[in-house]
């Protein structure tokens, strides 16, 4: 059972300090290359979506988030203002008030919808300490957030498009759901007061979720406090549930923001805003790969993909030479030489590392590699230009196959 609190740690992927204070942990360098690499493969399956990426404050001003609702209903969840210039300023909490800004700064026509705006954005929630754990519950979060705006007809095949982007992620991933939840509202007064606009959204997400053939629970009283929402639930070794992806249709924000586009009919209509995260927050999904691999992250994702081992000092330089083909080839490696220990004891430093390149005598001489593969399999010696063509068209692909066989 893997405890991403300390093998995070082990692994050199994260920590935390306390004079940066709870639940605010720093990313070490292989973190940050995991990190790094969740975000360039979630903007581009965003950009073959047909999403457009922007960047926004996390500030706003107190009215921003009374206009929102989140003032009203979420504010025990916020840091208090800042006072500044006479104004009071916050840390947002969420990302969606400052997209429906962007899209009602201009016009806008119904041949523009769906306009499927992204971020990778930070907000903050002002979490208890005895909450805070790792990177699961952290208070700067950093969220692969989006938000659709389009007409009524539109938005069931939004949300579901939405849907089918989250599984194809959490193959690409390796990971696993361990339920779909429709979150509805429950009883007090947290939620907005519009019996009509929950009734119509909730019908809408259960439309989404019995297209798509899937399995859900309805759980009352795990809603967002402006409308239902689709959970896609995780879960720890220990069996523990968190919510990593989600998918929400809001009809109560562009009421709020007083949202419009023109129609057709040369009239003002009023969009659904479409809510969606498909990897949730990074520090989230970092946790949940630790977890669910073990440290062992598919290849396109490991910090080191290709670990060089000579034999020797005498085939030191054709090794170095090799790390750096790999660099130029785009792949993440590095050299582990002899003096780090017998080649033995090197193998076993770098067990997590998917492809370690054995150069011996013959190799060198013949410009081959002996490849070992993390799963075990040892691959008989070939050329070394044809071993990185493989390896880089299995992580050009996101493959979770090492060597055109699945790990495991």
């Amino acid at each position: 059972m893997y405890d991403h609190r300390r093998l995070g740690r082990e692994l050199d992927l994260f920590d935390t300090d306390p004079l940066m204070g709870a639940g605010l942990p720093y990313w070490l360098p292989d973190g940050a290359v995991v990190r790094h690499t969740l975000e360039e493969y979630v903007r581009d399956a965003e950009c073959r979506a047909g999403y457009r990426h922007v960047y926004s404050p996390v500030l706003g001003k107190r009215e921003l988030y009374e206009l929102s609702g989140h003032w009203a209903h979420y504010s025990e969840d916020m840091f208090p203002p800042m006072d500044l210039g006479g104004e009071q300023v916050v840390l947002r909490p969420s990302l969606c008030p400052h997209h429906a800004l962007i899209y009602r700064s201009r016009s806008r026509s119904y041949r523009e919808l769906p306009l499927r705006i992204a971020e990778l954005g930070g907000m903050y929630r002002s979490e208890l300490s005895g909450v805070l754990g790792g990177l699961t519950r952290v208070r700067a979060i950093h969220l692969n957030d989006a938000h659709i705006f389009c007409t009524l007809d539109q938005a069931v095949e939004e949300a579901a498009d939405a849907l089918r982007m989250i599984g194809e992620a959490y193959a690409a991933l390796g990971i696993r759901p361990a339920r779909y939840r429709l979150s509805l509202p429950g009883p007090g007064g947290k939620y907005v007061a519009d019996p009509g606009l929950w009734r119509r959204a909730s019908a809408m997400l259960r439309e989404v979720l019995d297209r798509g053939g899937i399995a859900y629970e309805a759980v009352e009283g795990e809603a967002a406090f402006y409308g239902p929402k689709i959970d896609v639930q995780i879960a720890d070794p220990a069996g523990r549930e968190s919510t990593l992806s989600t998918v929400q249709i809001d009809f109560h924000q562009p009421e709020r923001f007083d949202l419009h586009y023109i129609g057709p009919d040369g009239a003002r209509h009023r969009p659904v805003m479409v809510h969606r995260s498909i990897i949730g927050s990074l520090e989230r999904a970092v946790a949940q790969l630790i977890e669910a691999h073990g440290g062992a992250f598919p290849a396109w994702l490991a910090p080191t993909q290709v670990v060089v081992l000579p034999v020797s000092d005498a085939e030191l330089e054709p090794s170095l030479r090799l790390v750096r083909r790999c660099l130029d080839a785009g792949l993440r490696a590095r050299a582990a030489v002899p003096d780090e220990g017998t080649l033995g004891a090197r193998i076993r430093a770098a067990r997590l590392v998917p492809y370690q390149a054995v150069i011996g005598p013959k190799e060198a001489a013949e410009d081959h590699v002996a490849l070992r593969l993390r799963d075990g399999r040892r691959l008989a010696p070939q050329q070394a230009e044809e071993a990185l063509r493989r390896i880089g068209d299995l992580v050009a692909r996101r493959s979770t196959e090492l060597w055109g066989v699945k790990e495991g």
